[in-house]
């Protein structure tokens, strides 16, 4: 297919060089690097996470932190994606009919990934690797091929089996029990929530490794990007599944709290923002890239969307910030005395309180731009790479905001779960805001 100008216009720059299934790999890796980045922030300020979650405890100090092992993973992950990256840089050399022809690596390289997340070893397997690898470590250094067995064993084989567990209840808006791990389950679906684009994006590059994107083409999942392939409504229910299982969540809230005669307005309320998804899915999915500016129809949709997304990102923020974070902001408490204005009593995240001023403003913006991801209908009328660079840089963005968010949401789930009993020294206390913090360890 070599010079055929069929084939080589519809290439972008971003898909010679990073195609769709690298894309989806990379913002996966960035993920495990950032929760593990969340555990060893969170560490070092003493907020206990693997507690939060209901994650079993180091048996002894001798074992390295949960943080670690995370690290570990995502080097691990990193490792792979990023030699199959290179191999394909040279087997391609950025020509079009190459990098077709080889779509087969970054679908090998996401389907590799997929295991080492979500399929544990063997326990019994676990139990005959350990041995082994304890005793390459303490050997001469002789062979190099027992290196294999170190890494595999090293790996938090424990911690990938828990977590395939709560994938596979999350997927269907599960949630366990406050003293099984509830809070595990609701942050693992909001992250979800976050990765509905990428979602999209992994049956995208399944359907176009199956079926071509035009007539006369070759089926190819580095082709460029087809988010119309199998029909226009998989893609977006796909994109709503996540927030779907999170709406299924906040009814289970609702039951329980009602069972045990506790309002639940509030999950209600939580509920009623994922819901607010929908819309912005549903009227983008109904918009068609061919239609005429002039059509009176297509006006009222595009009208209807724009209100559904501003909708979405305001509600989805009011909820950050006066419920997620607990933050006073938005609400008639912000000029409390003795707390900055519009925060808390309580800071754990240092500088204090210019950081959680930042991150109010970052939130509001990234919002608004992650609802306009959420319609497929965009992915439709880019023709161009510009588009695609566009899309890609969005859900760079929206990883970032999802891990700015955890550090926020994690802390304030550590302040309502431990109350006054953990009020230390290194807190923003009532009384000792007067612009100076404090920023050394007891």
């Amino acid at each position: 297919m070599d010079g055929d100008p069929a084939v080589e216009p519809q290439l972008d720059a971003l898909s010679l060089t990073l195609p769709l299934p690298y894309r989806v790999a990379l913002l996966t890796v960035l993920g495990i690097w950032g929760w593990g980045a969340n555990l060893h922030y969170l560490y070092g300020i003493k907020i206990d996470v693997p507690g939060l979650i209901r994650y079993p405890s180091r048996a002894s100090s001798a074992q390295a932190p949960h943080y670690r092992t995370a690290y570990r993973l995502a080097a691990t992950a990193a490792t792979g994606v990023g030699l199959s990256l290179v191999f394909f840089w040279l087997l391609t050399r950025r020509d079009p009919s190459r990098v077709l022809a080889y779509d087969w690596l970054p679908m090998t390289t996401l389907g590799g990934l997929a295991l080492l997340l979500l399929v544990p070893l063997p326990r019994r397997l676990q139990q005959l690797l350990r041995p082994s690898a304890a005793s390459t470590a303490g050997g001469s250094g002789g062979g190099g091929g027992g290196n294999v067995v170190p890494l595999w064993a090293s790996l938090p084989q424990d911690g990938r089996r828990r977590f395939a567990a709560m994938v596979r209840r999350v997927a269907l808006g599960g949630l366990a029990e406050p003293q099984h791990g509830k809070f595990g389950d609701v942050l693992l679906a909001d992250v979800v929530t976050s990765y509905a684009k990428v979602l999209g994006d992994v049956f995208v590059c399944v359907c176009m490794f199956f079926f071509p994107s035009s007539p006369g083409r070759e089926a190819s999942a580095t082709d460029r990007p087809d988010r119309d392939c199998g029909g226009a409504v998989i893609v977006p229910l796909i994109m709503a599944a996540p927030s779907a299982a999170r709406l299924r969540q906040c009814l289970i809230e609702y039951v329980r709290a009602r069972r045990a005669r506790e309002p639940g307005g509030q999950h209600l309320a939580n509920a009623l923002k994922y819901f607010s998804a929908f819309p912005v899915i549903v009227l983008s999915a109904l918009q068609r890239p061919d239609g005429s500016p002039g059509d009176a129809s297509a006006a009222s949709l595009r009208q209807a969307w724009i209100i559904a997304v501003l909708i979405n990102s305001l509600y989805s923020f009011y909820w950050d910030v006066t419920r997620d974070w607990d933050l006073t902001l938005l609400t008639e408490a912000r000029d409390s005395v003795g707390q900055p204005w519009g925060l808390r009593r309580r800071l754990y995240i240092r500088p204090a309180p210019q950081i959680y001023y930042a991150v109010i403003a970052m939130d509001l913006m990234l919002r608004c731009t992650w609802s306009l991801k959420l319609s497929p209908h965009l992915g439709r009328v880019g023709a161009h790479g510009d588009f695609e660079s566009s899309l890609f840089l969005m859900e760079l963005l929206e990883v970032f905001r999802r891990w700015v968010w955890i550090f926020f949401r994690v802390e304030t789930e550590w302040i309502r779960t431990t109350g006054n009993a953990a009020l230390g020294a290194d807190d923003l206390l009532l009384g000792d805001y007067q612009g100076k913090y404090d920023d050394e360890d007891d």
